[in-house]
């Protein structure tokens, strides 16, 4: 059996999972977000942040993606939401089968929202469906204004980009950083995508995510 036969049977049986997941949450009245990053970008802050700050306005359960630990999954459950961490064991990304496993374990009848934090990886994760509503890539400005342009397969296929720590932007270094670059390389690539500059760690911007967020469970 070639390389392709393999890689067309795993992709299948992931999309089986990704369908059936996507109709648990459908059962549910549930969105889902794939949050997809590279490591460092800051998006369990952002996260933990999320959860605290919309704390009776929208209740989240979390899914963390790593090689290793639970140390994410433990800081989303200091928030006192719900989290389940599953270690790929060294895999670039999650599938839709471990989501789905994860998905049994969440109190989905009390949320409103799942928000599954990949693998830190701008590559692998964005091929592989998992059942979400929606993908959402996080851009820190010390990754540099390149990334769109050389990592275009996620930003393309993102309903959101959040260009998070924005308060560095004075910083020796990174003052450089085009957000405008940013902006029309993403929009080239994708003509809706919603762009949120934003800090987790100050909050600058945060609002603007927190409306879209509440938007996407009301419709």
């Amino acid at each position: 059996m070639d390389k392709q036969t393999v890689g067309k049977r795993i992709l299948s049986a992931n999309e089986q999972f990704a369908q059936g997941n996507a109709e648990l949450l459908a059962a549910h009245n549930l969105v889902c977000l794939n949050m997809i990053s590279s490591p460092g970008s800051g998006k369990t802050t952002l996260l933990a942040r999320t959860i605290t700050d919309m704390r009776g306005r929208l209740r989240i359960g979390v899914i963390e993606g790593d090689l290793r630990t639970d140390l994410d999954a433990q800081r989303i459950r200091a928030t006192q939401a719900p989290a389940v961490q599953i270690e790929t064991k060294g895999s670039c990304h999650l599938s839709a089968e471990q989501v789905h496993g994860a998905l049994g374990q969440l109190p989905l009848a009390d949320l409103d929202m799942v928000i599954i934090e990949n693998v830190g990886n701008l590559v692998c994760p964005a091929s592989f469906a998992l059942g979400e509503s929606a993908k959402i890539v996080v851009l820190s400005v010390a990754e540099g204004d390149d990334k769109p342009a050389k990592y275009p397969s996620i930003f393309a296929r993102s309903a959101a980009l959040l260009i998070n720590k924005i308060d560095l932007l004075a910083a020796e270094g990174l003052a450089d950083f085009d957000t405008d670059r940013v902006r029309t390389d993403a929009s080239l690539l994708n003509r809706s995508i919603e762009i949120f500059p934003l800090s987790a760690r100050t909050g600058q911007g945060m609002e603007s995510w927190y409306d879209w967020l509440a938007a996407r469970v009301r419709s």
